[in-house]
This record gives structure tokens, C-alpha cells and sequence, in this order.
């Protein structure tokens, strides 16, 4: 029975020995602390960025790798300074507290060791009683067996209090000193370390007195057991105490909230971003902006992206200023859609390049056009005639820009701009239809970057190994080390590196009229491959250059989307392109010609295209590999002259052996209208010789209407209906047009072939036959009244 008894007995020990062994192992919480944390974004030198107060509104930056050992010396000294002798209870402490206590009648000390107040710290400070002190103890040994003492004084140095708001060292660093824990000094270093101990009642700012009094108390200290020397005491004593606490960086503000919006909240986000090139271009930014402000524009944002590396080393996603009334500052620019205006041309150049549709100096249309009632303009109101594809790019003609989407196909160039990654072209080609390529579309400044980044890699990776990799078409990425997975898979290219050269040429050789001089020297002084857009109603002004080592975005507006009269991306963005340029590196050699993904073959000196049997004058051309898909010559055509070349003849009149048979650039009639009063050079056909009829339809083409047009004549301010101008071209100058409407005679031009009428609404058709008998007959519909 009494065996029995004593086994019980010992089953019920060790039930509570083993309960209570389980309890100590098990009595620490996981994790030691469930605060939330600030979130920091960091440039790729480790310094501060940008800051976001944690979701209790303390300054609580995650904990940090590393202490300041000036710091680690100074709390040890100030708060326990027998830390590393004991296993987280210092019995001559807590001994020397209890006396304490009992002779005041209250609590007056505490004896905790730097380990206990961790305990503390974790438990939220609860009341001060001998039952929590005595687990404090407990938890303090528990804490001591799975933590090395660095740790421990990391935990506590990133969880202890330092008045206001403020918790942990690194954020007091900022808060107080406006720098990073690991660059201050011993002074600075003091004044944090004696704040914990009582933070409500002295911080910088309130009771100066007594923190400088503890601050140099602590010194002395410091200097009496030797961590400082005389000379380090007596400049420690001389620094000032900080006074009101610093703003926390707010350099890169949308990044960082495009970091929580992918990752979360509470952790730190170290970047690829350059710190010191992002405060210089931030600077611009502001200039920039405060001179815009005066016409009411509001919001710009810079992109800058390493094109070697596919990472972003600076991202001003708006304005930094903020004026009392808010302008849209806080929307990130850089991911938000925006009407692309005419940047997506270089794009379609490429791809007809790549795909053998052209080549660089083919002619295009640059004429009067309409398309199912859609009519675009160039920027300065004017015609060509024709003119070499390159040189539109160049000059960022509309028309010949329509022109070439229109041969191209809308579906095939949506589906292209797809591939380069444009995420925001999700509409159909109908929706789009030719606007496309002059602003129908939305585009992000981060999309439109990338894809010019994509391509210029895709040319340096070529030239260095002949190669093409899916890898040089990933998006940039901005988080230091965040490489995206690298496929070295060959495959063709996007668009293959003789095209993206042509295209680069093309854009590097901007040549427009509304230029301003004084900083198109600055864009001189390197060369640049550049493009602005300017969307319809002035909303939105853009440039993008591209560099062998950088692609810098500028986008300039109004976040609503209000637009302003000289709000175009040539007066407003590209300035800034080429400040921005100005603050990088000068690159050491442009882009290399790709010579093993060209052919140097002859073109039409005239046209551009490949040579027919018939062109007169060819001269050699670097063009695409794909270029033999490209049109033959068709603007040369055989012409027969009388014997003094005087005269157009036909064997109606002429016998054949009379005739003088030449090749000759011929233009279609409305083309050639325009393109020989841009090109003197240009010879116009000889006229017939009288009595030897044309062919019919061969000289004249009507400019407006086109056969199946709607036309809308708008009343003048007076009341009345007012006159549609009707215009001509014929290819023999000095000849007489009868216009006929509806078979009546409407007038006769001579010359110049305009003609105001006033048709009714309905449909009507229109006659036109000259003096020679040539006639051709247009069919369109008038929308409006006449009164």
C-alpha cells in the first residue's frame, strides 16, 4: 500500500516536472512580437527612400541585421552592464531593487536586466507586480537558452520605446538625427540610449534638460571604463541634443506603394533605384513642374531604366510638389493608362521593316485622306505628297503614318504590340481602327519603356553573340536581386536586331519644325533615339529616349485628364528627356550596326523600293534580311516623247520609230500635287501633243470628295448654310475643269482646282471633265440643311 502511495506519488512529480519543463520550453510566444511594422524602401545602397507608418501609426521599422557597436556599448553600459556575465537574471540587481522598493514603500526600481525588458517589451509592459516580475525571470532564462546575447540586444535596440510614436533604434535614427543608426555618433548613440528608460517623460524636444543631463552622465561613463577617449568625450559633449524630430525621406513615394500593393505591408523593400540620381532628377521634376503649374498642367512623371541590367534606377511616379488644393499627385503615372498619342509609331516602322514591307526610304502617302469618315492631319496642317518612310518616323507625320497601318493591317499591329508586352491594348482592331497609331489606344509609360528596353537589348545581345533570347523581353524589375529566370532559349526576335538599328537610325534623326533651338544643342551633344506623342485635346505630352545604356520615359498632364493648349510632348516632355539625359553617364559607342542581319543592296533612288528594270538612277542601301519581300519600284513607268522630247505622243498620232521612249518618276496625280511644290527636282510629265488624245483617266484625281463620302457643311455665325470646298489636281498645268453637280454646270477652275458649292442634303453625284475630255464622276452624301 505505501509503495503504491509513493508511486503515485513520484507519477505525480514528474507529471508536474514534466509539465512545468514543457511550460518553460514552450512559454516564449511565436513570434516574440506581433506588432505591425513600418514598410521602407531602400535605394540600392541601402539608404532610405521612402517610408510608410506601420498599421498602428508607430514608427516601427523591421529589425535590422546589425547594431551600431557605439550604440551596443552604450546601452549595455546605461542599462545593464554586467549583460554578458549573466543568463538574463542578475541576482545582485534584483536584490538591490527589492531594498529599494521596500525602504520607498512603492516601486521605484525595477533591477531588470536589457533581457527582462525584452520579456517586458514582449508581454506589452504589464503592470509592475511581483507575479510578473517573477515570470519576467522565468522568461528571461527561456529567452537566454535560444537566443545569442547579440540577438537579444537586436531585439530589444528594435522594439524599445524613444518617445512619441517612435519605436526601436533605426527609427529613432531617422526621426532624431534624419540618418541611419550605423552612422551616428557617440553622442548621438548616448542620447538613444538613455531614452528607453523613460520615454514618455524626456525625448528630444521636451525636458531637454534632463536628457542632456543623462546624456552626459552616460559619457563620463563611457569615458571612465575607457570605450571613449578624451578627445572622443569632448567632442561628444559639445554636440547639441536634436530638437524637433526629422520628416521621414519620401523620395519614391509611388514606388513604394506599388511595393505594398505587390508584396504587402511591414516589410523592407531594397530597390535597384539610384538614391543620388533620383534626388538630382527629382529636382528637375520640381523645376520643370513649377513652370508648367503657370498653365495650369499639374503631374509629370520619369522613368528610368538600365537597359544592360533591365533594371529601374529611378521612378518619379508624379509631381513631388503638392499644392494646398490637390492636383491627382498621388496617382502613380508610370502604371496608369494614357493615350499613347504618336509613340507607337517606331513600333510599326520595325515591324514593317522586320516583315519585309517596306524599306527605310520606300515612299508613302502623304495626301488628303479619308477612311470610312475618319481624317487624319498632320501636326502642322501640310502635305508632301509622298515621303520616305524613315523620314516620316523622323518628322512624325500622321498621314503617312495611317497610310502604312492601313497596308500593314489594325489586327496584325494590335496583336504585335501584344508581344512587346503593351498590356493595355485589350480592345478589338475594329474598336481601335486606325487611330491606333495616332493615340486610340492607352499605354503605360512602364510598357512603352520596357518594350524600347527589350529592343535595344535584343540589338547589343546580337552584335555580342549573333543570337536572339526571350530573356531580352522581360519586363524591368525594381527590387534589387529580383532577377527575373533568365531564359537563354534562342528564338526569333520581336523584332530582329537590323530592324531595331534601322528604326533607332530613324529615330535618332529627328528633324521637326517646331523645335525649340536652345536645348535642341543639349539633345546634340549625344546622340539619342528619341520619340514624342501628344494625344488628341492636348491631354497628354510624352517622350521616350533610348541610349545604349538607358531608356528614359517622361510623361507630362493632367492626372484628370484635362487638357491644356500647348500641352504636346515636344514642348513639355522632351525638354525634360534631355535634362534627364544630361544626369546620366555618357555612354561610350552607339549602337553597332548589325552588318550580319542586313543586306546592301540597291533601292530606287526615287522611291526607295527595290529597283524595277526600268529605274533609271539606284544607289545602295543597308536594308533588312527579310527585304526581299519588299514591292518593286512601280513609280517608274515607260513614257513616249515626240523627237524633241517635248510632248507626250501616242501611236495614234506618232509612228513608233518617232518616238523617243524614256522611263520616267511618275507620281499619282493628287501625290504629285503636293510633292512638287516640296521637291523642286521633281519633272512633272510632259502635256499631250495637240491632237494626240491621253488616256482617259490618267491625269486627273479628285483631292475631296472621295467617292462615298459624308459630308457635314456646318451654318455660318450669320444663320446661313455655309459652302463646302471642293479641290482637284490634274497633272497638266494650264488645263480648264467643267464641274457639273447633279449634271448642272457648277463652275470651271484653271490651274488651282478648288471650287466652293453648296449642295442640299442628300445624295448627289459630281462630274468633272477637262477641256481635253478626260472625265472622272464621285458619288457623296451631304449630312446637313440648306437653308
Amino acid at each position: 500500500m505505501i509503495r503504491r502511495f509513493f508511486t503515485i506519488k513520484r507519477i505525480i512529480y514528474s507529471t508536474l516536472i514534466f509539465a512545468l519543463g514543457l511550460w518553460f520550453l514552450c512559454c516564449l510566444p511565436d513570434p516574440l512580437f506581433s506588432d505591425s511594422y513600418s514598410t521602407l524602401l531602400k535605394d540600392r545602397e541601402g539608404n532610405l527612400l521612402s517610408a510608410e507608418i506601420s498599421e498602428d501609426g508607430q514608427w516601427r521599422f523591421p529589425q535590422g541585421m546589425t547594431l551600431n557597436p557605439k550604440f551596443r556599448e552604450c546601452v549595455v553600459l546605461f542599462e545593464d552592464q554586467y549583460f554578458y556575465a549573466h543568463q538574463g537574471i542578475n541576482p545582485a540587481s534584483i536584490w538591490r531593487a527589492f531594498r529599494q522598493n521596500q525602504k520607498a514603500g512603492k516601486v521605484v526600481s525595477g533591477g531588470s536586466t536589457i533581457t527582462m525588458q525584452l520579456i517586458r517589451l514582449i508581454r506589452k509592459n504589464k503592470p509592475r507586480e511581483y507575479s510578473e516580475k517573477i515570470l519576467e525571470m522565468i522568461m528571461a532564462l527561456r529567452i537566454e537558452l535560444s537566443h545569442s546575447k547579440n540577438d537579444i540586444l537586436n531585439l530589444y535596440a528594435a522594439h524599445a520605446p524613444f518617445g512619441s510614436n517612435v519605436v526601436g533604434i533605426d527609427a529613432a535614427s531617422w526621426r532624431y538625427f534624419g540618418r541611419t543608426s550605423d552612422k551616428l555618433s557617440w553622442a548621438e548613440c548616448a542620447t538613444l540610449a538613455v531614452l528607453p528608460n523613460a520615454p514618455s517623460l524626456i525625448y528630444p524636444g521636451k525636458n531637454q534638460e534632463k536628457l542632456l543631463e543623462k546624456r552626459n552622465r552616460l559619457l563620463w561613463k563611457l569615458y571612465a571604463n575607457k570605450r571613449i577617449s578624451t578627445e572622443d568625450l569632448q567632442l561628444a559633449l559639445q554636440e547639441p541634443l536634436p530638437q524637433k524630430p526629422f520628416p521621414l525621406p519620401n523620395k519614391a513615394r509611388h514606388l513604394l506603394n506599388r511595393c505594398v500593393a505587390e508584396g504587402g505591408r511591414g516589410r523592407i523593400y531594397s530597390t535597384s533605384i539610384d538614391g543620388d540620381l533620383q534626388d538630382r532628377l527629382l529636382e528637375i521634376v520640381k523645376r520643370s513642374s513649377l513652370a508648367l503649374k503657370n498653365n495650369e498642367i499639374h503631374n509629370m512623371a520619369v522613368l528610368v531604366l538600365d537597359v544592360k541590367k533591365n533594371e529601374v534606377v529611378s521612378y518619379i511616379g508624379n509631381t513631388p510638389l503638392k499644392d494646398k488644393e490637390p492636383h491627382g499627385e498621388d496617382v502613380d503615372v508610370i502604371a496608369a493608362p494614357r493615350s499613347t498619342g504618336s509613340l507607337l509609331k517606331p513600333y510599326l516602322y520595325g515591324f514593317m521593316l522586320n516583315d519585309g514591307d517596306i524599306l527605310p526610304n520606300s515612299l508613302v502617302a502623304d495626301v488628303p485622306t479619308q477612311v470610312a469618315g475618319y481624317t487624319p492631319q498632320n501636326y502642322d496642317l501640310t502635305y508632301d505628297g509622298a515621303v520616305p518612310a524613315k523620314r516620316a518616323l523622323s518628322r512624325s507625320l500622321n498621314i503617312p503614318a495611317v497610310k502604312m497601318l492601313q497596308q500593314y493591317g489594325i489586327e496584325k499591329f494590335a496583336d504585335r504590340l501584344r508581344q512587346l508586352g503593351l498590356t493595355t491594348i485589350d480592345r478589338s482592331a475594329d474598336d481601335y481602327g486606325l487611330s491606333l497609331i495616332l493615340g486610340g489606344a492607352e499605354g503605360k509609360l512602364w510598357d512603352m519603356c520596357s518594350a524600347y528596353g527589350s529592343m535595344a537589348r535584343t540589338l547589343t545581345r546580337y552584335n555580342r553573340s549573333g543570337t536572339y533570347s526571350s530573356s531580352d523581353w522581360e519586363k524591368p524589375v525594381y527590387m534589387a536581386h529580383d532577377v527575373s529566370a533568365e531564359n537563354k532559349k534562342q528564338q526569333d526576335a520581336l523584332i530582329r536586331a537590323g530592324s531595331v538599328w534601322l528604326t533607332f537610325e530613324a529615330m535618332a534623326e529627328v528633324s521637326r519644325p517646331d523645335i525649340d533651338a536652345s536645348w535642341q544643342r543639349l539633345g546634340s551633344s549625344q546622340k539619342v533615339a528619341w520619340k514624342t506623342g501628344t494625344s488628341f485635346g492636348f491631354r497628354d505630352g510624352w517622350a521616350i529616349g533610348v541610349t545604349p545604356d538607358y531608356v528614359v520615359g517622361v510623361w507630362v498632364g493632367n492626372a484628370d485628364g484635362e487638357g491644356r493648349p500647348g500641352l504636346t510632348g515636344i514642348s513639355t516632355a522632351a525638354p525634360v528627356l534631355f535634362s534627364v539625359f544630361g544626369q546620366l553617364p555618357r555612354y561610350t559607342d552607339w549602337f553597332r550596326m548589325p552588318v550580319s542581319d542586313l543586306n546592301h543592296i540597291k533601292v530606287c533612288e526615287n522611291s526607295g523600293c527595290r529597283p524595277s528594270d526600268i529605274c533609271p538612277k539606284t544607289k545602295y542601301e543597308w536594308v533588312p534580311k527579310q527585304s526581299e519581300k519588299s514591292a518593286v519600284c512601280s513609280y517608274h513607268k515607260w513614257v513616249h516623247l515626240d523627237a524633241k522630247k517635248q510632248y507626250q505622243v501616242t501611236d495614234a498620232c506618232v509612228m513608233p520609230a518617232d518616238m523617243v521612249t524614256v522611263p520616267w518618276f511618275v507620281l499619282p496625280p493628287v501625290q504629285e500635287y503636293y510633292y512638287k511644290s516640296r521637291n523642286p527636282t521633281y519633272v512633272a510629265l510632259p502635256p499631250f501633243r495637240p491632237g494626240c488624245a491621253p488616256q482617259a483617266g490618267r491625269n486627273m484625281e479628285m483631292i475631296y470628295p472621295k467617292s462615298g463620302t459624308l459630308i457635314y457643311v456646318p451654318t455660318e455665325l450669320n444663320g446661313e448654310q455655309g459652302k463646302a470646298i471642293f479641290e482637284a489636281a490634274h497633272r497638266e498645268p494650264g488645263r480648264t475643269i467643267f464641274w457639273h453637280l447633279d449634271g448642272a454646270l457648277a463652275g470651271t477652275t484653271k490651274d488651282i482646282h478648288q471650287l466652293a458649292v453648296n449642295p442640299t442634303k442628300g445624295k448627289h453625284y459630281l462630274n468633272l471633265t477637262d477641256d481635253a475630255g478626260e472625265s472622272l464622276t464621285v458619288l457623296f452624301e451631304v449630312m446637313s440643311e440648306k437653308k
